[in-house]
This record gives C-alpha cells, sequence and structure tokens, in this order.
C-alpha cells in the first residue's frame, strides 16, 4: 500500500470535494486522518505542521481552498458575480500564503492559481461557477503533476549517482559492491503528494536494485527523521538505520565510499543554487565535502526560486522555544510495546528559564552542492555557477 498524506476526493454528483490529511504529529505511533473543510483550517494543519513539507504544503492550501469553494458551489452561496469570485479567491490564498514563510512552494502555487482565477474571468460568456470551476481544477492537478514529477525526480537523482560516485560504478558492475545514501528530515511520500523528492531518489535507487542501505537522521528539534521518514522506510522495507545528528560525521568517516551520496530536499533554492532546508543540512553539506561524499539537492522546479538571488535574501522561520525545550511521545511498556491507549506524554527535557533560539532552517551555500536534481533533470554547475534557465525553457 502507498503511503497518502493527502487524501482528495473530487466532487461528485451533489456532493462537494473532500480533503483529508494525515496528522503528521501522531506518527510513528498513530495514523490519523483530519478533514480539511475550508481554508482556516488548512492555514492550522500547515502552521501546526499536522502537514509539512515543501510540496505538500502548497498542494494542501491550493486544495483547502478547492473544498471551500467547492462546498459553496454545491450550496450554491457563490457570490453572483465572476469577479467578486476571482477577488474572494486572491484573497484566501493571501491568507494561506501565511501559513509558513520559508518553503518557496507555497508562494509559487499562490501566484500560479492567481493566474488561473484572471484568465478565466475574462472569457467570454464567464460567470461565478465557471471561474470558481477553472480554480478547482487547477488545485486538482498540482496534486497530480507533484506526484509523476517526484518520480522523474528520483529517476534522474539515482542515475545521476550511479554514473558520478564510486559506490555507484563499482554497484552497476559488481552486485556484491554497497551503495549506501544518507537523507536528512523527511522528503517521501508524507512531505509530497506522493513517492518524494530525496526520498524518491532513494525508492528509485532500491527499485533498480542498487541501494543496499540507506540512512536517515532523527532530525532534531522536531524528528521528522526518526518520526517520519523511518516510518516510511520501514513501510516500503527499505533496509535502513537511524542516527542522531551528531553521527554524521563518524558515519561517513567509517563508510567511505560505500556511502555514494547525501540527499536533501529544499524549502527553497535560490537562483543561485544556495539552498534553504531544515535546519542541520548545512553542516551535513560541510562534512560531505570534508569526506569526499557527493551531496545533492531533489527538490521540483517549483521549489526553485530565480526571483530570490542568493541565501542571504531567504527568510527563516524561527519555530517555537517549546519545539526545542520539550518533547511528545507515547507511554511504552519495558519490552518496547507503545501503550496507545494510554495516551502521550509531554515532557521537559532543558533546565526551566534557558532561552532558546530555534530557527526551522539554514541555508546551505552553492559552493557546496554538487547537483539540484529536478523533474527536468540534473543541475550542475558550469564554470562554479548553477544555471536553472535550461530547466524552464524546457516543455
Amino acid at each position: 500500500m502507498v503511503l497518502q498524506a493527502i487524501q482528495y476526493e473530487p466532487a461528485s454528483g451533489s456532493s462537494p470535494p473532500a480533503l483529508r490529511v494525515l496528522d503528521q504529529l501522531l506518527l510513528p505511533h498513530r495514523t490519523t486522518y483530519v478533514d480539511v473543510l475550508d481554508c482556516e483550517e488548512g492555514h492550522a494543519a500547515i502552521k501546526q505542521m499536522k502537514v509539512r513539507g515543501a510540496p505538500a504544503i502548497a498542494i494542501v492550501a491550493a486544495l483547502a481552498l478547492a473544498v471551500e469553494i467547492g462546498t459553496k458551489v454545491a450550496a450554491r452561496k457563490l457570490p453572483s458575480r465572476a469577479d467578486d469570485v476571482k477577488e474572494t479567491i486572491g484573497q484566501r490564498l493571501d491568507y494561506l500564503k501565511t501559513s509558513r514563510p520559508t518553503a518557496v512552494n507555497l508562494g509559487d502555487a499562490v501566484s500560479k492559481l492567481k493566474i488561473v482565477s484572471k484568465k478565466a474571468v475574462i472569457q467570454s460568456g464567464a460567470s461565478a461557477e465557471s471561474v470558481a470551476q477553472a480554480y478547482i481544477v487547477a488545485a486538482e492537478r498540482m496534486l497530480v503533476d507533484d506526484v509523476s514529477d517526484n518520480k522523474a525526480i528520483g529517476g534522474y537523482g539515482a542515475r545521476w549517482i550511479e554514473e558520478n560516485t564510486v559506490a555507484g560504478k563499482k554497484r552497476k558492475q559488481d552486485q556484491s559492491q554497497q551503495l549506501k545514501v544518507l537523507t536528512h528530515c523527511n522528503t517521501g511520500s508524507l512531505a509530497t503528494a506522493g513517492y518524494g523528492t530525496a526520498l524518491g531518489v532513494i525508492r528509485s535507487l532500491r527499485a533498480g536494485d542498487m541501494l543496499t542501505q540507506a540512512y536517515c537522521t532523527e532530525t532534531r528539534p522536531y524528528n521528522q527523521g526518526s518520526r517520519l521518514t523511518a516510518y516510511e522506510l520501514v513501510h516500503d522495507q527499505i533496509p535502513a538505520t537511524l542516527i542522531t545528528d551528531s553521527m554524521t560525521c563518524a558515519l561517513l568517516a567509517r563508510e567511505g565510499k560505500n556511502l555514494a551520496a547525501i540527499v536533501v530536499g529544499a524549502d527553497r533554492v535560490a537562483a543561485n543554487g544556495d539552498t534553504a532546508n531544515k535546519i542541520g543540512t548545512y553542516s551535513l553539506a560541510v562534512l560531505a565535502r570534508h569526506h569526499g561524499v557527493k551531496f545533492l539537492v531533489a527538490a521540483p522546479r517549483t521549489t526553485i526560486d530565480l526571483a530570490t538571488a542568493s541565501g542571504q535574501d531567504i527568510e527563516i522561520e524561527q519555530r517555537a522555544p517549546e519545539e526545542v525545550t520539550r518533547i511528545k511521545g507515547p507511554k511504552v511498556a519495558a519490552d518496547g510495546q507503545v501503550l496507545v491507549d494510554e495516551g502521550a506524554e509531554l515532557i521537559s527535557t532543558a533546565a526551566i528559564g534557558i532561552d532558546v533560539w530555534n530557527p526551522a532552517f539554514d541555508v546551505t551555500p552553492a559552493e557546496l552542492i554538487d547537483g539540484v536534481v529536478t523533474e527536468r533533470g540534473v543541475v550542475e554547475k558550469t564554470d562554479g555557477k548553477f544555471d536553472f534557465t535550461g530547466v524552464f525553457q524546457q516543455s
């Protein structure tokens, strides 16, 4: 069974569209879906990190508004004028955009969907309902396109690792050789519409019988690696090992050339290649360069922000201090069995009164990145610089 963080049902007959998201705050011990009935609930799900991952954030925001509009269509409560529907769509999209500021995918989706409604309103015979339907169709298309884009990213990234790393070349010639990959945070089906970006590369390597071992970091302080990536790897039965963030250097020193690459996702890639991703990514890139390990960023073109010149211009989200000073989890028995009926415990892990700095992301300089894997191919540096114009020119 394929993991689905986003479950969406289009309108059918008199029934409006329906959206449910997997509450990732309860993973890995409870698999619970929550309904998203309107923009307020979509905003809250994103802000509270019930749904996270740059592509998934954009899609949930888009579909939350689709559900809100579709419900009004079904109840015949749309404004009477097409222009009023367009204005409402723009206002609601602007509101959804405030849920999380760092990921560029959300802003990109908002811009594209505004254009859809503007084009719809100038069509001959445009009506309130036709503008609404144009928006809904476009939002639904984003869900479908994200899955196909992720699979393309996985394929391109896997081939690049096979052809450009020592472990990849050895594994292709001799199946007894080891090929291992490390990833950070969560970039799989739980962070996208399905399959994943960086985790999609790992899935593609495994499907091609190339990957022998995946490593995932726990990703403090929110533990997306231990809670979510580990959950997906176990679900897909991919040989995998969890490590704490601080163990990476020792792991790279131990594995040598068997560790082909570190593959991470991105929340925003600047025009020069500087990449904002989950806190801890920058240090992994530094370690990779020191140990001669390839460092790849896997991201759809919607994550590449040509309007942002460099990483210095990326706004970094600051999270609540409690994410660092407290941890939440279920009670377990002496044998490690989760006592589901006992509920979760909130535990303090730091001295009361200590000041906390909790940036959600850091920015990895382009000079430490070997390639950016997109759905149109892998972009490498030419004369030490990234140029992304090529992947945007292709149809």
